[in-house]
């Protein structure tokens, strides 16, 4: 069963937490005086949490013209100081700064502060039931392809979670950006092995249909030879997220969502898991070519 190959304890991970406010803040991008090609937008927001050890805050901002609907999530903070005296609650503007790789908020000057009412708490997916039935269910991949996990019997899998609309260069982004780079190095290392595969499973069904998965991964030069992206219904997609320790759910376009890239070995063991985002590609193939030598037990029911 995949509760039996995936069994690692799930680790937590970074959740992007999505919520509406109003009004609307409004700005308009400009140039990052602090880091060549950034752009800068104006965001306004209550303080949910913050964390000067990991260096997040945790804002439900208002929508951020030019760039990104409302949201609840955590924007990393470069200088810690600039959540001294913060308190949950703070209604607070703040810089948020985007560059091809990277986001960061500063300046998060407190303007007010508001009641907290409690947060809606992420509804966890529906079970998988019977014996291993996604191994073997028909997803849906991104040239419009039945596929099932069982057909890559044999391969190594790196497996992640993501959806095409995601904002943050720093979230979903990284991670599809993990896969280009990791494939590519792959792709070109003399002496590596060719029995791999990454899977780029959309929790955003309804939106990222085959031809927006497509062009998705056309944006980050991918060969379906050894990666694909995957799709299916709701359902379906939650059991296989669950079994995954991938926790999520749609509020209004948007997603919450944790972080999970799975290395599976050639017979379909769970190797390894990363609970994060961020750039790990190196690790990825380290781990892929480790993965792929196993190949010599029969699959796992």
């Amino acid at each position: 069963m995949l509760n039996n190959m995936w069994s690692r304890g799930l680790l937590t991970g970074v959740f992007c937490f999505v919520s509406l406010l109003s009004p609307h803040a409004q700005s308009a991008p400009s140039p990052d005086p602090a880091e060549t090609g950034a752009q800068v937008f104006a965001a306004r927001g209550v303080v949910r949490e913050f964390s000067s050890n990991d260096q997040t805050v945790t804002i439900s901002h208002e929508a951020v013209s030019n760039y990104m609907s409302a949201m609840t999530m955590p924007f990393k903070v470069r200088d810690t100081r600039e959540m001294s005296g913060l308190h949950p609650g703070d209604v607070v503007t703040f810089r948020l700064h985007v560059t091809q790789t990277d986001s960061w908020v500063d300046r998060i000057t407190r303007i007010g502060n508001v009641p907290l009412s409690e947060s809606k708490p992420l509804a966890p997916p529906p079970p998988a039931h019977g014996r291993n039935p996604l191994w073997y269910y028909k997803f849906t991949n991104e040239l419009g392809q039945a596929v099932s996990l069982s057909d890559f019997h044999g391969q190594a899998l790196a497996i992640t979670f993501v959806y095409t609309r995601c904002p943050l260069p720093n979230y979903c982004p990284r991670l599809s950006r993990n896969f280009q780079e990791a494939s590519h190095k792959l792709e070109s290392l003399p002496g590596a092995p060719t029995n791999w595969h990454f899977l780029s499973v959309s929790f955003d069904p309804q939106f990222d249909t085959p031809a927006v998965l497509q062009a998705y991964g056309d944006s980050y030069q991918y060969d379906p030879k050894h990666w694909s992206f995957l799709t299916g219904p709701p359902e379906k997609i939650a059991a296989l997220a669950e079994q995954s320790g991938v926790r999520y759910q749609s509020d209004n376009g948007l997603i919450n969502h944790n972080f999970r890239t799975l290395i599976v070995d050639g017979n379909g063991h769970l190797q390894t898991v990363f609970p994060v985002s961020g750039d790990f590609s190196d690790s990825i193939i380290a781990e892929i070519i480790k993965a792929a030598a196993v190949t010599n037990q029969p699959a796992q029911r």
